[in-house]
């Protein structure tokens, strides 16, 4: 089979290399071009252009699609069988979507039609869905809206995050899409009054508002870990959230219940478990208490 890849993230890194195994010829991949990033500001290539250089396949990475005439024609050239897109970043214009001759399958982290968008992953467990799953979706002009081809879906757990069932959902995406290219499946049209929305998180997203209930606070910190991360203050001083438990106690929201770092929550308690202060590594409570006293009554998020 003839195939272009399209995607950027770690998420989409297992797919090219299973249809690169499964020997597929792979045309071209498509990525987001190398940025600046981190403290120094170093250009780097995103995660599917450094696996597409390691197995020598050519990369393409157009800034824009929609306006770009040559990207559209250099595209139409390839004369592929089928596209493959993973997390790629840039919305495909209707050329291309139709230049393939079985069109362009995506590769989405969720049960479409729930959690349509940039974050399913995150959303689902912030929501407290008791499963997610992937969904390989023939693609068209709407934003995930295209009917599904093939799904499997994986529990959530009080214990999972992001992190983890990243992971997971990856490898079960490599997998279902190796299927979908080697046998089409028949489309299902997805339900539209089930449909919900994912969209991109910022940073702000993971501020801690302690008046929320103990167990929604523990999904947005399992949900958000690595990005965008939770966080509070303490004496005006930024301190990461990495993990927690639901705990028992009781109080003011965000005051600090006794010397195990427990904080009152707007219904119940937490315990954060594992903290991180600016610049520095992250520690386990114990370790931070032992540099850094907090009194019971001492208010977070002031």
């Amino acid at each position: 089979m003839r195939i272009a890849f399209m995607g950027s993230p770690h998420f989409a890194v297992p797919a090219l290399q299973a249809l690169h195994r499964a020997g597929h010829t792979i045309a071209a991949v498509y990525c987001q071009p190398a940025r600046p990033a981190g403290r120094g500001q170093a250009i780097r290539r995103c995660p599917v252009n450094v696996a597409a250089d390691a197995l020598g396949l050519p990369v393409r990475s157009p800034v824009r699609l929609r306006t770009d005439l040559q990207a559209q024609s250099d595209f139409a050239a390839l004369d592929l069988d089928v596209v493959v897109v993973a997390a790629y970043g840039l919305i495909l214009p209707q050329a291309m979507l139709d230049a393939p001759q079985r069109g362009c399958l995506n590769i989405h982290a969720s049960l479409l039609p729930r959690w349509r968008g940039a974050a399913p992953i995150q959303a689902s467990i912030y929501a407290g869905d008791a499963e997610t799953g992937i969904t390989i979706m023939q693609m068209e002009a709407g934003l995930d809206t295209g009917p599904m081809l093939l799904r499997e879906s994986v529990p959530i757990t009080p214990e999972t995050t992001t992190a983890l069932l990243h992971d997971t959902l990856a490898a079960i995406g490599a997998k279902l899409i190796l299927a979908a290219v080697a046998s089409p499946s028949a489309p299902v049209p997805q339900v539209e009054a089930d449909a919900t929305y994912a969209p991109k998180l910022s940073r702000e997203d993971g501020r801690i508002d302690w008046t929320r209930p103990a167990e929604v606070i523990d999904r947005q910190i399992r949900a958000f870990d690595p990005w965008p991360g939770t966080f509070t203050t303490l004496a005006g001083i930024t301190l990461k959230i990495l993990a927690a438990k639901l705990a028992d106690g009781a109080g003011a929201p965000g005051t600090v219940l006794g010397p195990n770092l427990t904080v009152a929550c707007g219904l119940d308690a937490i315990r954060l478990t594992r903290i991180q202060l600016p610049g520095r590594g992250a520690l386990d409570a114990d370790a931070f208490l032992r540099g850094h006293a907090v009194q019971a009554g001492t208010i977070l998020g002031q």
